[in-house]
Parts: structure tokens; C-alpha cells; sequence
């Protein structure tokens, strides 16, 4: 048996993958718009995503845009609310588990990449043909 338990699968380009990007939903605040901005066209040009895969992205800029109204507000209190602080924390937590779903961390890239050069194994004296 392999063991495969936190082992993500690299991610590919996806057969039915957007060509366009689509506009950003009304429902999401300013921030989290500006995010859907920034991060689309990357998504788009990689072939990644699909349109199933526009809720996890939605929730993914609701969850970097909530981060950033977090901090304007606690900013603006000029105190420290743990709640506020707590609330702003899980929106990190859950924008980053996000962001490695659609490749939109470091880590992520990497294996996006990592996928691409899969065929180049010619250097490879450990490679069995």
C-alpha cells in the first residue's frame, strides 16, 4: 500500500478550463473584488480553472478581502479586540488553505510547475524506462 495521506496532487491544466476571465461578483466587498482582479488572469492563463471551481475562488477573495477589512477596522479603533483579531486570524487560515487549492501560494506554484517539466526526466541516471 502507498502511502499518500498529505500528498497533494500536482495541478494541471484542466480540459474545460475558462478561456475568459468572468467579472467579479457584485456581492463581494471592494477588497475582495480587487483581489478577484489580481488573481484571475493568472488563473485563466494557467488553464486551472473551470466553471465549478468559481465558488472556491469567490470564497478565496471573500476570505483576502475580509482579512483587509479586519485591518482597516482595527486600525481605525487605534485598539486591540481579540475577537476582531481571532476573526481575522481564521480568515488568514482559510485564504491560505484556498489559495494552495488554486495555486496561488508558493508552494502551489511549484508543484504547478513541477507538473510542466514532468516529461524532462532525461538527466536522470535513477530514471527506470
Amino acid at each position: 500500500m502507498t502511502h499518500t495521506r498529505g500528498v497533494k496532487p500536482p495541478i494541471s491544466r484542466d480540459s474545460n478550463a475558462l478561456m475568459k476571465a468572468p467579472v467579479a461578483p457584485k456581492q463581494l466587498s471592494a477588497y475582495a473584488r480587487a483581489e478577484w482582479k489580481r488573481i484571475m488572469p493568472g488563473l485563466i492563463e494557467r488553464g486551472i480553472i473551470t466553471r465549478a471551481d468559481i465558488g472556491g475562488v469567490e470564497d478565496y477573495c471573500r476570505a483576502r478581502g475580509l482579512v483587509r477589512e479586519i485591518e482597516d477596522a482595527l486600525r481605525a479603533s487605534g485598539e486591540i479586540d481579540m475577537k476582531l483579531c481571532r476573526l481575522q486570524d481564521k480568515a488568514m487560515q482559510t485564504a491560505r488553505q484556498l489559495a494552495a487549492e488554486y495555486g496561488l501560494s508558493p508552494v502551489s506554484r511549484a508543484r504547478v510547475g513541477s507538473a510542466a517539466t514532468d516529461d524532462d526526466d532525461s538527466d536522470n541516471p535513477l530514471m527506470v524506462r
